[in-house]
């Protein structure tokens, strides 16, 4: 008997009831955003054809409550990169208080056991969530000072091509000491090894109230990625065809890295006395 003919036999043997909690499954089945995998479930790979759909909310953060959520978020650890250098799991860089998340950059209160001069706060969904395609919208205010650099950021999940910078990575937002622009960019082995930073343009600028929340998010397709701020398409790098295939490593799902950096060849040198300097962090929201 077919699936078809079954339903029918069912609708007519069986009670009303019998046939909703049949129906009801089928019918939330062929509405699925995404496919999960991985040891968790956590990473979401949006279906294909639904470019043009309405998008829904797949995963969100409020920080409504007063620890982090480990299920959700880790406290990046240091590095010997300028982004990761002072990174730090020390208290004071991280505060939660009525909805939002206090990442800091602050002066080292103790330099008798770690001898780094600054320490700043960062966290990441590494391992505990990632996805493929959708819109990524993150709420947040960024405080300035010489040597900020507030990132909200993405890389890859699995090292799909190889090592650093082979993945990509997709720069949501970047903003330096007291800019009135924020900077959205994409790097991949094209652009860095390749030095193809023009075909196409691999990043733009868009004019940001820094002392003011803010909406920074992308709109990611299987052929273009769209940064936006507050809701407005402000640059777009896309696929294109005909030029080496590290132009295109966002064929796979990425995890996200939300962080108040401090220092480095790019922001320059930091000024003690104007520290502490935070990126205030209102909600997160991811979209297939």
């Amino acid at each position: 008997m077919t699936p078809h003919i079954l339903i029918l036999y069912l609708m007519v043997r069986m009670p009303r009831i019998f046939i909703l909690l049949i129906i009801i499954p089928l019918f939330f089945s062929a509405c699925k955003i995404a496919e999960r995998s991985g040891d968790r479930k956590h990473i979401y790979v949006q279906k294909d054809n639904r470019e043009t759909k309405r998008w829904k909310l797949v995963w969100e953060e409020q920080f409504n409550d007063v620890q982090l959520d480990t299920t959700k978020w880790t406290r990046i650890p240091p590095g010997k990169s300028d982004w990761n250098l002072h990174m730090s799991s020390h208290d004071s860089c991280y505060r939660l208080s009525d909805g939002l998340l206090y990442l800091r950059g602050i002066n080292n209160p103790d330099r008798s056991i770690d001898t780094r001069p600054f320490l700043t706060g960062g966290i990441w969904t590494k391992g505990k969530f990632a996805f493929q395609y959708g819109r990524i919208e993150i709420r947040a205010k960024l405080e300035s000072a010489q040597g900020a650099w507030p990132a909200i950021w993405m890389l890859a999940e699995q090292d799909k091509y190889g090592k650093y910078p082979k993945n990509g990575e997709i720069d949501i937002m970047e903003h330096l000491n007291y800019d009135k622009i924020i900077y959205q960019t994409t790097h991949s082995y094209y652009t860095l090894d390749l030095k193809q930073k023009d075909n196409p343009p691999h990043y733009g600028t868009a004019k940001i109230n820094a002392g003011e929340f803010n909406t920074f998010g992308v709109s990611w397709y299987p052929d273009r990625i769209v940064f936006q701020l507050n809701g407005e398409d402000t640059f777009v790098y896309p696929r294109v065809e005909g030029v080496d295939a590290s132009q295109w490593p966002y064929d796979q799902p990425f995890y996200m890295l939300i962080d108040q950096q401090l220092g480095g060849s790019w922001v320059g040198k930091v000024s003690p006395e104007q520290l502490p300097v935070q990126m205030i962090v209102d909600w997160v929201k991811v979209y297939q």
